[in-house]
């Protein structure tokens, strides 16, 4: 029963901000220039960003991740992978919450697999779930700070910023990370 109020609560919220996840679907040009808007506001608010994603064997990009919520909460956003500087394919993220949840929030979610052996899991999976298909690092660092590439030793690195680049001290688990065609 509670599963069935879950569902119907994200269903409602989804509606309320723009439809189904087919009606928020962006079309492959609008994802390409959020990526690279996410990227330049991620290079500009923390040093050490670009040489991050220089070294990353992948980059996932999620520009606006909208999470709604009435007590129940669902999030949904589309985004893209670039691998070596070029597009390889889109995604959307999508997960559900139960608890004290009240209104709608947007958030940037960048997403670095360091390793050969991550992205290559990652791109083998159908339906990436963070937590359970992989684990997500969630670094966190103050406007203006920086990142050093050298002390991170995880295979998955994320970051969640706020609209205006702040970083969130946020979880990715439960995050289901799916392929999509554009």
């Amino acid at each position: 029963m509670l599963m069935q109020y879950a569902r119907l609560t994200i269903v409602v919220i989804m509606t309320f901000i723009g439809g189904s996840g087919h009606a928020l679907a962006d079309t492959a040009r609008a994802i390409d220039s959020g990526v690279e808007r996410a990227l330049s506001r991620f290079y500009t608010h923390v040093g050490g960003a670009r040489e991050l994603v220089r070294k990353a064997r992948g980059v996932l990009v999620f520009p606006a991740v909208v999470k709604a919520g009435i007590g129940v909460g669902g999030e949904y956003g589309e985004g893209a992978l670039m691998i070596d500087g070029q597009w390889g394919g889109y995604f959307s993220t999508v997960s559900a919450s139960i608890g004290f949840q009240l209104g709608v929030e947007q958030r940037t979610v960048i997403i670095a697999f360091m390793t050969d052996e991550a992205l290559t899991n990652f791109r083998r999976t159908r339906g990436w779930k963070v937590g359970v298909d992989g684990s997500v690092a969630i670094i966190t660092v103050g406007i203006g700070a920086s990142v050093d590439t050298n002390k991170l030793t995880n295979p998955v690195v994320g970051f969640i910023l706020d609209p205006k680049g702040l970083m969130y001290n946020l979880t990715l688990e439960g995050s289901k990370i799916t392929q999509i065609s554009r």
